[in-house]
């Protein structure tokens, strides 16, 4: 609903839909509407853009270089590996990756990030960063960090893929 609704709304002396007050003191439940509030402004911000979410990912891991088999990008983002193959095809379309057989192993193909492909994550990068600081700006910095290290605590038990050594 938009603020212009909600303002007609108030002109007729009617509140915006309450969500129980039970499921509010609900953090999981917190949790998971602030989750897909994010997903839904990420998704469209990086739509308008020309892209998907898995294309910030793989290139993320591409990035890293420690990486670089379809199968491994495929587990690592806990993608079925058919799809992995069309957001691959579409990087490579872009030119923003490449990929080659193994010559160790000619069944699978090895993946590499291109100098166009930096310069994109930098672009993807730097939108993540700004939907990010758009969606905590009610928070204090230092509550920030708090909270981030409270996700990554409960982020490495839960799925310990997030599970990053410094």
């Amino acid at each position: 609903m938009a603020l212009s609704d909600y303002s007609s709304m108030s002109s007729l002396n009617l509140e915006p839909p309450k969500i129980a007050r039970e499921l509010v003191a609900n953090s999981g439940f917190l949790l998971a509407r602030l989750g897909i509030a994010f997903k839904s402004r990420a998704l469209a911000r990086v739509e308008l853009e020309g892209f998907e979410p898995n294309h910030y990912s793989v290139l993320a891991i591409l990035a890293e270089g420690d990486r670089q088999t379809q199968g491994t990008i495929a587990e690592a983002l806990g993608l079925d590996p058919s799809r992995l193959v069309n957001v691959l095809d579409s990087l490579e379309e872009r030119a923003l990756i490449v990929r080659h057989r193994d010559p160790l192993d000619r069944r699978r193909h090895v993946v590499r990030i291109t100098p166009e492909g930096i310069g994109t994550l930098d672009r993807l990068r730097a939108l993540a960063q700004g939907l990010a600081d758009e969606f905590l700006a009610p928070l204090a910095p230092d509550d920030r960090e708090t909270f981030h290290r409270l996700l990554l605590q409960l982020a490495v038990v839960h799925d310990p893929s997030c599970f990053v050594e410094d």
